[in-house]
Order: structure tokens, then sequence, then C-alpha cells
């Protein structure tokens, strides 16, 4: 007869065996960084040029509203993502799961940095892009979830938010790399150059960064906590199932908490690209921001992952949420300056607000699930909210449209942050020692 027990019973000790907790950390945290590079990239790249390579003979404004949709695709693909790995992940265990992630995302990247344009095959180029989109979002869908309990399962828990804020650096990281790429590969071409071959590059160098990322995970063992719940016969059967019957009011609440954390963060990065290119100030500049907004904001989610072992998940959620709102309705009155200095500040200083929540959800969204359903209930409560986030830049630039004011965007985004301040109140506190 199999033994159970309770999930909350099994024993968060590392077993000693394959990396250490420190190993471990780097490669969860590299293997996070270039799957969030491969996904990012894209949203910077489909600003700049696909309406004019993938959409062209519409109306400026209609291209870039295809273009930003193809965007957002990629979001409707990562609850499934999140469905299928989640599953894997809690059933054969995180490893595997996450190597599946990495090698589908690198390849999809590659293939639409060779993808051939509207001009060479016509509507099946746009066709195709959607479908490699829609892949992208499959892979990065599975991804977070296995990449935090990776380390928080090999490590103290009581330290859990300190450990999974360095998985949170794959975020900054990637969008480091990939506003970096473009803008090297901006700087480096001419405006010719750029939209003919110089935009395949940030995509095509991913076949590097996928050969690095395969070495590294391939030193990766289980974690001892799946081992433990294999041995305990703990393991879930519909680990997808169970969420939603047992874990709804979880899962409710830790997407509720992640709304602003997508809204305020798309609306800083891929709108502020959009949004400058509309009244003609140089692409550079934003993304110089957004790079110099990316680096200060690791130091702030590293202290705020930190922070939350002491002070609790909730109070910092509450904080992140108030100064992204707050932020909302600042951010583009300062873009409209055409200031470089001021607009670089502008997109800084909302990384950052973003940064604070950002620190501490990869210890609260698994810690409000049992350990036998965390990487499916956290994967699905990050991935469903990240679904509706995907549409974060094709409401603000409709709603931009049909208001002919940017003060709608920042009411977009003062509603999602009331969402996220609700949930964050009527969740319970989940750090060790804070727990109510």
């Amino acid at each position: 007869m199999t033994r159970t027990v309770s999930p909350d019973a099994v024993s968060d000790n590392p077993s000693g065996r394959g990396l250490s907790p420190k190993g471990v950390m780097v490669a969860s945290v590299v293997g996070n960084t270039l799957e969030f590079y491969d996904f990012l990239v894209y949203g910077t790249i489909s600003a700049l040029v696909f309406p004019m390579l993938f959409f062209p003979g519409n109306d400026p404004a209609i291209g870039l509203l295809l273009s930003l949709s193809t965007f957002a695709v990629g979001f409707f693909a990562r609850p499934v993502g999140a469905a299928v790995f989640g599953h894997l992940g809690d059933r054969i265990g995180r490893r595997k799961a996450l190597m599946a992630t990495l090698v589908i995302m690198g390849v999809a990247t590659i293939a639409i940095g060779l993808l051939p344009t509207f001009g060479a095959i016509g509507i099946v180029a746009p066709v195709l892009l959607v479908v490699l989109r829609l892949v992208q979002g499959f892979a990065v869908g599975g991804e977070w979830g296995g990449a935090v309990l990776m380390i928080s399962e090999n490590g103290d828990p009581k330290l859990a938010g300190r450990g999974t804020s360095f998985v949170q650096l794959g975020s900054p990281f990637g969008l480091l790399l990939a506003n970096g790429a473009v803008l090297l590969t901006v700087t480096a071409t001419t405006d010719e150059q750029f939209l003919d071959w110089g935009w395949r590059l940030p995509f095509i160098a991913s076949a590097v960064l996928l050969i690095v990322g395969i070495y590294i995970r391939l030193r990766l063992e289980e974690t001892p906590v799946f081992k433990a719940l294999e041995a305990a016969g703990n393991v879930a059967k519909v680990p997808v199932a169970d969420v939603f019957r047992f874990e709804w009011k979880a899962l409710l609440l830790g997407m509720g908490a992640s709304a602003v954390v997508f809204s305020g963060y798309y609306v800083f990065t891929i709108v502020s690209v959009t949004y400058l290119g509309q009244i003609g100030v140089d692409t550079s500049i934003v993304l110089s921001g957004l790079v110099i907004g990316s680096a200060l904001s690791i130091p702030v989610i590293l202290y705020t992952g930190r922070l939350s072992d002491r002070v609790g998940r909730r109070p910092l959620y509450i904080l992140g949420a108030i100064a992204t709102a707050v932020w909302g309705f600042v951010f583009f009155p300062l873009l409209d300056t055409a200031s470089a200095p001021i607009i670089v500040i502008a997109v800084a200083v909302g990384i950052l607000t973003w940064a604070i929540m950002y620190g501490v959800q990869g210890a609260f969204l698994p810690e409000l699930f049992p350990r036998n359903l965390r990487y499916t209930g956290s994967s699905l409560a990050f991935q469903l909210t990240s679904a509706l986030g995907g549409l974060v830049p094709v409401a603000s630039i409709a709603l931009l449209t049909a208001f002919d004011t940017t003060l709608a965007i920042g009411v977009f985004v003062l509603v999602t942050a009331l969402v996220s301040l609700v949930s964050a109140w009527l969740a319970p506190e989940t750090a060790p020692g804070k727990r109510v």
C-alpha cells in the first residue's frame, strides 16, 4: 500500500547531491534569463519594424495594432504552457519540464529570425509569425514556476524570498539583454540596414544562448522536495484539476495580486517604445531608459525579496501597487517633454516600481499552494494574469486612440493596481514566521 502524507509535512532540506544550492541558483537564473530574453526581444522588435515587414499596406496605426496583437498572442499561449508543463513538473519532475521549455523557446526564437517577410511569401509570413509567437508563449508559460521551485526547493524555506528573488532577475536580465542587443544593432546599422536584415540578429543570437542554457540545465538534478513527494506517494495525479477544484481561492488571489505587476511593466516598457515612436522621439532614448531601468531594478528585486522574509510578502505587494499607480499618472507627461534625460528617468523609475513587487512574487505565489501542486498552481496564477497582461499594449494604444489622452492609460493602470491591492489584502501572509 502506498503511504501518503500531507504536502506540508515534506522537508525542504536539500539532499546534498547534484549542484550546491548556489549552483542551482546560478543555473536557474541563467536559464530563466535566456528564456525571457527570447520572449522579450520580440516585443521591442514588433514595435519597431514588424508593422512594415509583416503588415504592409495598412494604415500605420492599424499595422501597429496588428503587430502588437501578435505580441499579445504569445501571452495567450502562456497559460496553456503553464498547464502542460505544470502538470509535467508536478507529475514527473521539475528538471525535465524546465529542459523542454528551454529547447522549445530557443528553436522558436531562432526560427523567427529566419522567417521570410510579407514581401517574400505574402500572407503566409504573418501567419507563421503568429504560430511561432504562440510556441514562444507556450514555452515561457512553463518556465517561471519551475525556475523558482528549483531554488526554493533546494534551500532554506525561511529564506525563500531571498533565494527566489535571484530567479526574478531573469526578467530584468532578459530585458537588459534583449534591449541591449536591439540597441547595439540599431546603433551599428543604418535605418535601411536594420529594416532589411539587422532586426534578425537579436533573434538569431539566441542560438548561442540556447547552447549555453542546455549545458547549464543538464547539470541540474531533480529537487529534493519532489523526490520526497515521490517517495511518500504524494505526487498529484491530475495537478491542473486539483488546483481548480481545491485551490481555486489561492489561484484567484495570486492572479489578482499579479494584475498591476504586468500592467505596469508593459506600460513602462513596450507601450513607452510605441508611444515615443508615434510622437517622433528617437527610439534609442527609450531603449537606453529600459536598459538603465533594468539594471537598477536588479538590487531592488534582491532587496525586496530579502526584506519579504522579514516583514512578509503582502506589505511589499501593497507598497509596489501604490507606487505603480501613482507613477502611471506621472509617466506620460514626462515622456511628452521629449527630453532625453527626463524620458530615461521616467522609464527607469517605472521599472523600479514594478521591481518592488516582482522581487517578492517568486516566493509569494508558490507559497499559496501545497507543495505537490506548486508547479501547476504558481504557474497558472502567474501565466493566466500574464495572458491578460499581453493585452496591455493593445489596450493602451486603443485607449489613447479612443480618448486622445494618455490620462486614460493612467486610469487603466490605477484600476489594475486596485485589483492587486485588494487581492494582496485578502491573501494570507505566506512568509515563514509571519503566517497568520
